[in-house]
C-alpha cells in the first residue's frame, strides 16, 4: 500500500513539476515577446523598414534599417544554401555508403554533435582566421564563410534523424530491385522531402539570428549590401549597436528592429511546424 502511496505522490509531484516548468517557458515567451512589442512597437515605421540610415541616424535622427534588413537576407540565404550543398551529401553518405554502426559512422555522428554545440563566436574565430589567409576583408563573403561553417552540422544532424525515420522495408524494397545506392538516395531524399525544408528553415533561422559568429567577419556599413566584398550590416548587430546608444529614441529603435527580426524567425518558425506536420501526414 506504500509503495503505492508513494508511487502516486511521486506521479504528482512530475506533473507539478512539468506544470510550472510548461508556464515558466511559456510566461518567458510572453515576456519576451512582450517586452518587444511594448518597447519597439512605438518607433516602428514604414520609413524605418524602408530606409538605408542617414546621418545621425545613431544619434535620433532620420533614417531606417533597411540595409540590415537585406544584409541579414542576403547573407542568411547565402549560408543557408552552401550548407545545404554541403550538408545532403554527407548525411547520405553517413547513412548510406557507411556502414551503419560503424566506427567511422559513430565517431562522424559524435563530431558533428560536437560542433552543433560550439559557440558561434568560435566559428567566428576559425572564419576570421580563413580569411586573414586568404586576404579576405570583413565583409558579407566573411560573414557567408562564417555561417556556413555554423549551419552545416544543423544540416547535417537534422537529416540523420530524419533519414533515421526512414522505414527499413523502403531501404529493401529498393535494393531488391536492384536500386544502386545513389537511386536509393534519390528515393529516401523525396520521402523525407518536407523534413528537408525544416531543416533548411531551421538552418535559415539561426543564420539570420546570429550576432556573434558575424561580430569579426562582416563589418558594418549603412550602404545597401551591392557586392560580395564589401561591409555588411545585419540585423543582430543593428540592434547591438542601438542598443549600446544612451539615446531613449535610438534605443527604442534598437527593439523596434528586434520586432523585424522576431517577426522574420517567427515566420520561419510557423513555416516549420507546417512543413513537419506534412512529414507526419506523409508517413502515416
Amino acid at each position: 500500500m506504500r509503495s503505492v502511496k508513494s508511487r502516486l505522490l511521486q506521479e504528482k509531484i512530475a506533473k507539478l513539476l512539468m506544470q510550472l516548468s510548461g508556464i515558466i517557458i511559456t510566461g518567458s515567451l510572453f515576456f519576451i515577446v512582450g517586452t518587444i512589442l511594448y518597447k519597439g512597437l512605438p518607433y516602428l515605421s514604414w520609413d524605418m523598414i524602408s530606409k538605408v540610415p542617414q546621418g545621425g541616424f545613431y544619434i535620433g535622427k532620420e533614417g531606417g534599417i533597411l540595409n540590415a534588413i537585406l544584409g541579414s537576407l542576403y547573407l542568411a540565404s547565402a549560408s543557408t544554401l552552401l550548407a545545404t550543398l554541403i550538408g545532403i551529401p554527407i548525411a547520405l553518405y553517413l547513412n548510406i555508403y557507411v556502414k551503419k554502426g560503424s566506427s567511422l559512422a559513430r565517431s562522424a555522428k559524435l563530431l558533428f554533435d560536437v560542433l552543433f554545440g560550439i559557440p558561434s563566436i568560435v566559428y567566428g574565430a576559425i572564419a576570421f582566421s580563413i580569411m586573414v589567409f586568404l586576404g579576405i576583408r570583413a565583409s558579407l563573403l566573411g560573414g557567408i564563410i562564417t555561417i556556413t561553417l555554423l549551419t552545416i552540422p544543423i544540416v547535417v544532424r537534422t537529416l540523420d534523424e530524419l533519414i533515421s525515420t526512414i522505414p527499413q522495408d523502403l531501404r529493401h524494397v529498393t535494393a531488391s530491385l536492384g536500386a544502386t545506392r545513389w537511386e536509393t538516395a534519390r528515393v529516401m531524399i523525396k520521402y523525407i522531402k518536407p523534413g528537408l525544408f525544416t531543416a533548411i528553415l531551421l538552418a535559415f533561422g539561426r543564420a539570420i539570428g546570429d550576432v556573434a559568429g558575424v561580430l569579426l567577419t562582416t563589418g558594418f556599413s549603412d550602404n545597401l549590401p551591392k557586392y560580395i566584398d564589401e561591409p555588411t550590416a545585419t540585423l543582430p548587430l543593428a540592434i547591438f549597436f542601438q542598443l549600446s546608444s544612451p539615446i531613449p529614441e535610438v534605443q527604442g529603435r534598437a527593439y523596434a528592429s528586434a520586432l523585424v527580426l522576431t517577426s522574420i524567425i517567427l515566420i520561419i518558425v510557423l513555416c516549420s511546424h507546417i512543413l513537419a506536420s506534412k512529414q507526419k501526414k506523409h508517413k502515416i
